[in-house]
């Protein structure tokens, strides 16, 4: 809020969209559905507070499966990183990244299917 006022940080289109955008995020959306999802359901991964997505409980996940897995929600990390980056560019307030972050952050939470981990503002961990 030092930044941007909070009804200033409303006004960021979040559904700009870019060819720079649209690339990151269908990669995202690959990546989600071949190499993510499963850990979602199973309870292994869930929603960080900062937008991110984080490994909850890697004993979820099968030991030959966790180098890919770690592998693919930090590649998902950087694209998300680099999709918050871009919308505020697209907005012309590179500034507004922090505020944007949050906004995404919250649809996560919002879209997460039932039984999906996230994490509060608190750090502490909700099954939706």
């Amino acid at each position: 809020d030092l930044l941007i006022s909070p009804a200033a940080a409303q006004s960021a289109d979040i559904t700009i969209r870019t060819p720079a955008i649209k690339a990151i995020q269908d990669r995202m959306a690959a990546r989600f559905q071949g190499a993510l999802e499963p850990h979602f359901d199973s309870g292994a991964l869930g929603f960080g507070k900062d937008g991110t997505i984080v490994v909850r409980d890697a004993s979820k996940i099968a030991l030959k499966d966790r180098v890919g897995v770690n592998q693919a929600v930090a590649e998902d990390n950087r694209d998300r990183n680099a999709v918050y980056r871009e919308v505020a560019v697209a907005n012309n307030h590179p500034e507004w990244e922090g505020q944007i972050r949050e906004t995404f952050a919250k649809q996560w939470v919002a879209s997460a299917h039932a039984g999906w981990w996230y994490q509060a503002g608190d750090g502490s961990w909700k099954q939706k």
